[in-house]
């Protein structure tokens, strides 16, 4: 199915109150109180437009509950290292998400460390160990629970509640149509050998997932001050949740401005693989290059 077939935000909010806990049922492991309680507070929540008031609206409601019923949740969540032969058993968004993160093919000196750890991390707190998985690997999920099972009790109480408010996000971005939200990507490049902004350095952008949407992007070319003429390489539409990736010809650019650089340059073309989370959001992906070195973050 694509987005085109899942309502937004707006249009969910306008159906009659058991269509919107109907539709959100789910997005809690096992958990439709949470869904009950929204749609008991329908006129409090009539304002919601976008995914990101749904998904705090929500999570509202789940970190003012009790300890008791917050610990029900957390034991509501299936147990990650399950076999193969039990995925039956799980709801179809869990049973995918464990997919993705390769949990149904782990070799036999994999599960016998998963099970060591794990069966470790549920006698220490009394709940399944919780991450969401959709876009990790089996080997973040390794090195996850083996860097968790030495917290605190009371910490790591709140770390997996934390993985559960994120699994509910991915589930809502899933579920909803989320094109034409307010989210945009820009760019900035600084030339920290010279001292001043990055002109005329050619860039790409490629989209790496969702596979479907897979592809270039856009080339661009910076300006005097180093961003792109054109504003935001993404916005509306084509501004999607996925991974993407700037490439910049950083050789290119030293050598249009004389730079001194080795025979073979130390720096060639960088790329720049990042992700995009949320719809409604700015990211601002600027790079700090020399012939020698580079740096990034997310700006603003």
């Amino acid at each position: 199915m694509s987005q085109e077939d899942f309502p937004n935000v707006k249009e969910l909010m306008s159906r009659p109150a058991n269509e919107i806990e109907a539709f959100l049922a789910g997005i809690y492991e096992h958990s439709q109180w949470v869904a009950t309680e929204f749609s008991q507070q329908r006129d409090t929540h009539s304002s919601i437009e976008t995914v990101t008031a749904l998904a705090t609206a929500m999570k509202i409601i789940v970190d003012n509950a009790c300890h008791e019923r917050k610990m029900e949740l957390l034991n509501a969540h299936p147990d990650l290292c399950e076999k193969v032969g039990k995925f039956e058993e799980l709801t179809d968004s869990s049973k995918e998400e464990q997919s993705r993160a390769g949990l149904s093919s782990l070799t036999s000196a994999e599960m016998e460390r998963f099970t060591m750890l794990n069966t470790s991390y549920k006698q220490k707190f009394s709940f399944p160990f919780i991450l969401a998985v959709r876009n990790a690997s089996k080997y973040t999920v390794l090195a996850a629970l083996d860097g968790r099972l030495p917290n605190p009790v009371e910490k790591e109480f709140v770390a997996a509640l934390e993985q559960v408010h994120k699994i509910a996000w991915m589930r809502l971005l899933a579920n909803l149509n989320t094109q034409g939200s307010q989210g945009f990507l820009t760019c900035h490049v600084l030339d920290t050998a010279n001292g001043c902004p990055a002109a005329k350095m050619r860039i790409e952008l490629h989209r790496i997932s969702p596979e479907e949407d897979a592809g270039l992007v856009g080339e661009f070319v910076t300006n005097e001050d180093g961003r792109l003429d054109s504003g935001p390489a993404l916005k509306g539409r084509n501004f999607k949740v996925g991974i993407y990736q700037w490439t910049f010809y950083v050789a290119d650019y030293f050598a249009s401005r004389g730079s001194t650089t080795a025979g073979q340059p130390f720096l060639d073309e960088i790329p720049l693989r990042f992700g995009i989370d949320n719809p409604d959001d700015h990211y601002h992906v600027p790079l700090l290059v020399s012939p020698w070195s580079f740096s990034t973050y997310r700006g603003s």
